[in-house]
């Protein structure tokens, strides 16, 4: 059983979880006969805003100092999960997210197909009355609306944000967009949700909707708008150490967590990285392959790695923004109040350093069209700030993402935070309950396994457990399992590491070595889950993801 920090305090009453989570049900309030008679669109709307590579605490209110002002009022009206978490890598978050399971249980990269009984939230919104929107990128397997969305816009093509040669509306293949068009994905996404927002307001606005807003920001290539770009054009000369150390002491202010900064991992990178000598030969000598300390840097290097961070931060600068105007015509349409808003990442910060689509053209502004940046090790760490690792690992800087909860009719809390660890596979959960939606016992004929995820309705009304007995990661050959407050993880062949995460949470007290019994119960129950899922799945266990 999970315990919220609050609870978990030495000294705090013991309170039976059984008997606030009863509590926290009995007080939300139940359907009259009539209301439940009333017509669907009584039921709340919902709206599911999907960044892409975005680190804990780049957003405002989570420690970051980029303006996101769209974001930061989310939190303002709304609640802030400190503990909650992703699958470390885009298409199984997304998997995770849709389906309602973990991404080894439907066992499928975007290439490949789903077990039948792995249907996606549209269809189980659809029997509700819902009408469901997506806009953005789509990473699973299958069409958009073979999953039961009603209208889709698919950016497919993920290295070009200002000129996509793949992208889809309804399934349909869209002509290229020439380069100088004046496009920009964000920007492009948000219209396009607009739009169909419109369209529902005037064909269907005695129905509920579900909008997935996907961005694919600020997922490389770093590629930004140049007015965005010069509102952070001095911001990061002082480094990543600085920063690090800036975003810890307001995540602290805040109350958000209360453990040391972790330390950078210079030796630890992606396999598929380009190597130092690469990157100074397609990039130049600018650009710094580990997590050094600032200090090491070359004042060449400090002035190219501050620039790069100017550019993620418009990126996000962006994403807020759009973001702002998705909300603005929500407002528009009076439904803003019954809007459930869900705000979160797909993984931690990306210390990917490779170079794809059209290459990199040294002689181009770094975040043009024609420039391929990735943000790299360094700023990715500080972006994850103050866990350890990047995308792709399951230590806390790869799997933990922020969760802003924003629902005017639904929520009492204003500004709170919410302690209690939770995952991705609870999203559906918590969507079917407020809903009035049931999970699928079977598809054609297919049974499927029980939801592992919870509710997250008690912690909506209080801060409050919400009981897991386990929450599982596995990706790319690094995995974890977190019990309680104990997380045992490993990074690939290594060793397996333990961390108590009420008062470590950022891993840098390893305890496996002082305790072996429960480094083996844990390992023992993780292989357990592992090969009970990849049987669910039908298949091998998965073995990377995309780049």
């Amino acid at each position: 059983m999970f315990r919220s920090r609050r609870s978990s305090t030495p000294g705090a009453p013991r309170t039976g979880w059984l008997a606030v989570i009863l509590v926290a049900l009995l007080a939300w309030p139940a359907l009259s006969e009539d209301e439940q008679a009333a017509p669907a669109r009584r039921r709340p709307n919902i709206l599911v805003v999907l960044a892409d590579d975005m680190g804990y605490s780049d957003a405002g209110c989570y420690g970051g100092e980029i303006q996101t002002p769209a974001i930061d009022q989310l939190a303002q009206h709304g609640l802030r999960f400190t503990q909650f978490y992703n699958t470390g890598r885009c298409w199984p978050s997304r998997a995770s997210l849709l389906t309602g399971f973990y991404a080894q249980q439907v066992n499928r990269d975007p290439a490949g197909a789903r077990p039948p009984w792995a249907r996606l939230l549209p269809d189980f919104l659809k029997p509700l009355g819902y009408r469901s929107y997506h806009s953005g990128k789509w990473h699973v397997d299958g069409k958009v609306l073979s999953g039961g969305f009603d209208r889709s816009y698919s950016i497919n093509d993920h290295d070009r944000n200002f000129s996509p040669r793949q992208h889809t509306l309804d399934d349909q293949p869209l002509p290229a967009v020439p380069p100088g068009s004046g496009y920009y994905s964000t920007t492009a996404i948000a219209q396009h949700a607009i739009d169909m927002l419109a369209e529902h307001e005037k064909g269907h606005r005695d129905q509920p909707f579900f909008l997935y807003l996907a961005f694919v920001a600020p997922h490389f290539p770093l590629q930004a708008l140049p007015e965005d770009i010069a509102v952070y054009k001095e911001r990061y000369r002082e480094g990543w150490d600085a920063l690090r150390e800036e975003r810890h002491e307001r995540l602290k202010k805040m109350g958000i967590l209360d453990c040391p900064l972790s330390k950078l991992d210079p030796d630890i990178v992606p396999s598929w990285n380009l190597s130092a000598e690469e990157l100074r030969d397609k990039i130049g000598p600018g650009e710094v392959a580990r997590a050094v300390a600032w200090k090491d840097l070359t004042g060449e290097q400090k002035e190219f790695q501050s620039v790069k961070m100017s550019i993620h931060a418009a990126m996000i600068h962006r994403i807020d923004r759009e973001t702002g105007r998705v909300l603005d015509q929500i407002r528009g349409m009076k439904a803003l109040e019954n809007t459930l808003v869900l705000f979160l990442s797909d993984n931690g910060a990306s210390a990917e350093q490779i170079i794809r689509g059209d290459l990199h053209d040294r002689s181009a502004p770094p975040g043009s069209a024609k420039s391929f940046l990735c943000l790299g090790p360094g700023w990715s760490s500080a972006a994850n700030t103050p866990f350890r690792l990047h995308k792709s690992w399951v230590h806390e800087g790869g799997i933990s993402t922020p969760l802003i909860v924003h629902w005017p009719a639904g929520l009492k809390a204003r500004g709170e935070l919410r302690h209690t660890p939770g995952h991705l596979v609870d999203l559906l959960p918590t969507i079917l309950a407020l809903t009035g939606g049931t999970p699928i016992e079977s598809w054609e004929g297919s049974p499927a396994p029980a939801l592992p995820g919870r509710s997250l309705l008690p912690a909506f009304e209080a801060d409050v457990p919400v009981p897991h007995e386990f929450v599982f990661f596995q990706h790319a050959g690094n995995q974890a399992i977190r019990m309680g407050d104990l997380k045992l993880v490993s990074r690939g062949k290594n060793p397996w590491e333990l961390y108590d995460l009420r008062t470590d949470r950022c891993e840098m007290d390893d305890l496996a070595a002082r305790n072996p019994g429960k480094v083996a119960d844990l390992s023992a129950r993780w292989k357990g889950l592992a090969e009970k899922y990849r049987l669910q799945g039908g298949g091998p266990p998965q073995k990377g993801g995309d780049k």
